[in-house]
C-alpha cells in the first residue's frame, strides 16, 4: 500500500539530488573560469582600499600558502555570485511541477527579480558602501600607526561584505516568498513594519562595522525594498 508513496517521494528525491548537482556544478565551473582571472579579479577588489588610503602601495601575506588560498577565495566569490541565477532556477525548476500555470510564471518573474536585486547589492556594497567603509576604517592610519593590510583578511572582509549586501537586498523576494506559501500572513509585514525598520537600522549599522554614514547608506535602499515587497504583497493579495 505504501509502494505509491515510496515512488513519489522516491522521483521527488532524484529531483532534488539532479536540482542540486546542477547548481553545485554551476558554482564548480563558474569558480574555476574566476580563477583563471583571480589575480585581475583581486586588483579590481583592491581598488576601494587604494583610493580610501592612496599612500598604501600594496598588501602583505605572511603566510605560504595564503595567496593562493586568497586566489581561491575571490574565485569562490566569483563562482557563488555568477552562479547565483543557475541556482535561482534550478530551485524554481524543483518547486515548479507543483505549482499552477500562472504561480509558475509568477515563480519565474520573482526568480529573475531576486537575481537583479541580489547583483544590484553586490554592486551597491562595491561602489557606494565599501568605499565609505574603507575610508572610516583608514583614517585611524596616525604618525606612527601604520596600516599593513593582508591580503587574506581584506578579500574576506570584501567577500563576506558583498554577500552580506546581495543577500540583504533579497528582503522582497524573501517577504514575498513567506506570504506566498503561507508562512506569515499577507499583512504581517504591513503591521509590523516600525520592529523591521529597528532591526534593519542594526544590521546596517553592524554590516558596516560602526560607521554611521555607511550604515545609513545602506538603510535607506533597505528601507525603500522593504516598503517593495508590501506592496508586491498587497498587490498579489487585491482580488483580480
Amino acid at each position: 500500500m505504501s509502494t505509491p508513496l515510496v515512488s513519489h517521494f522516491s522521483l521527488h528525491l532524484q529531483e532534488l539530488r539532479k536540482r542540486t548537482l546542477i547548481s553545485f556544478l554551476a558554482v564548480v565551473i563558474f569558480t574555476a573560469i574566476a580563477y583563471f582571472f583571480s589575480e585581475h579579479i583581486t586588483r579590481f577588489f583592491m581598488e576601494p582600499l587604494l583610493k580610501a588610503h592612496p599612500a598604501l602601495a600594496k598588501l602583505v601575506y605572511t603566510n605560504l600558502t595564503e595567496a593562493f588560498v586568497s586566489y581561491l577565495k575571490v574565485s569562490l566569490l566569483v563562482g557563488l555570485i555568477a552562479s547565483f541565477p543557475v541556482v535561482l532556477y534550478e530551485i524554481w525548476m524543483f518547486v515548479a511541477p507543483g505549482l499552477r500555470k500562472n504561480e509558475k510564471t509568477t515563480a519565474l518573474k520573482v526568480v529573475l527579480v531576486a537575481t537583479f536585486l541580489f547583483a544590484g547589492g553586490v554592486v551597491f556594497a562595491y561602489f557606494v558602501v565599501l568605499p565609505e567603509a574603507l575610508s572610516f576604517l583608514m583614517s585611524f592610519t596616525r604618525e606612527g600607526l601604520e596600516p599593513l593590510p593582508k591580503l587574506d583578511s581584506y578579500l574576506t572582509f570584501i567577500a563576506r561584505a558583498s554577500l552580506a549586501f546581495g543577500l540583504a537586498f533579497e528582503i522582497p523576494f524573501l517577504m514575498v516568498a513567506a506570504g506566498k506559501t503561507g508562512i506569515v500572513p499577507k499583512k504581517y509585514f504591513e503591521k509590523n513594519r516600525k520592529y523591521y525598520y529597528l532591526i534593519i537600522l542594526a544590521l546596517a549599522f553592524l554590516l558596516t562595522v560602526g560607521d554611521l554614514f555607511s550604515a545609513l547608506l545602506l538603510a535607506i535602499p533597505l528601507f525603500g525594498l522593504y516598503e517593495g515587497g508590501v506592496l508586491i504583497l498587497r498587490t498579489l493579495s487585491t482580488p483580480a
